[in-house]
């Protein structure tokens, strides 16, 4: 097992071109969200904008998009109904957080495995619904990436959380064989592992990220990352030590209590200039 590093991170999160425009910077869709469960999909799209995404779509209810619009000014709104019409306009799509569970969410996620082909990170409720559906990867052309913690892990492999805790390597080394997927493992010193067996640890991060919101923080930014171009494993790796070291930024200013989301979210622009030019 080794360990994600800061020059790894850096090498990815290139300079960009003086003439870049917003194209150029990775269009994200985030389908998250359902009613209760707004801020989610806000979360998500905070997250993959501050880490600079040029353009980031949210797939909700129509009834919430005031809600969305009004947080995130800088992404725009679709219906769920409107991503199954040109899918493939979208660079990365993160799926799950807040999505629900009932048969509109199954649907949604269904259409996604079923016509997308590119990058995208599978999260929250949309595990869920792998579980508790048995669905199977291997016919999709989806290049997915899993983002779990040890309850949701739990229940794709079929035991206990306790399980999982007790190994957390292999544990992360199933999922990404079971699945043929990226494995995000969170929680302290988070794991990804790849198919092919390689395992790596999150150096960043602190107890004060133990917060809602945080893991739909991560999943934007990992899409992020993944519709810029940085391919499945390099957006995993990159996406959890930024997102780790935002948090420990924040945590450095305020303290780890009361540390919650959103301060993740808008300090995602620090933690890549401490990597880029710290």
């Amino acid at each position: 097992m080794d360990t994600i590093t800061k020059n790894e991170v850096k090498n990815v999160l290139k300079k960009r071109h003086r003439n870049i425009h917003k194209g150029d910077c990775g269009r994200v869709l985030i389908v998250a969200g359902s009613p209760g469960m707004a801020g989610a999909a806000a979360l998500g799209a905070m997250g993959a904008l501050r880490s600079g995404a040029g353009l980031v779509t949210v797939s909700i209810d129509e009834t919430l998009f005031p809600i969305v619009q009004s947080l995130v000014p800088c992404a725009t709104c679709v219906t769920r109904a409107a991503i199954e019409e040109d899918i493939e306009r979208w660079d990365a799509i993160a799926i799950g957080p807040g999505l629900g569970t009932d048969e509109g969410a199954v649907k949604t996620l269904e259409s996604v495995l079923g016509a997308y082909a590119g990058i995208a990170v599978i999260d929250a409720d949309a595990l869920n619904i792998m579980a508790a559906r048995g669905l199977d990867l291997r016919k999709s052309a989806v290049r997915a990436i899993f983002t779990p913690h040890a309850g949701e892990a739990a229940r794709l492999l079929g035991t206990e959380p306790r399980a999982i805790e007790s190994d957390r390597a292999d544990a992360a080394c199933a999922l990404a064989e079971r699945f043929h997927a990226i494995a995000v493992l969170k929680g302290s010193e988070t794991l990804v592992a790849s198919p092919d067996g390689n395992t790596s640890v999150n150096p960043t991060g602190n107890p004060g990220m133990a917060t809602g919101g945080s893991g739909d923080v991560l999943s934007g930014v990992i899409a992020s990352f993944a519709g810029q171009g940085f391919g499945a494993r390099a957006a995993a790796r990159a996406g959890v030590y930024i997102h780790g070291l935002a948090g420990d930024i924040k945590a450095d200013e305020i303290g780890e209590y009361g540390l919650i989301a959103t301060d993740i979210a808008d300090t995602l622009p620090k933690a890549i200039q401490t990597v880029n030019h710290g």
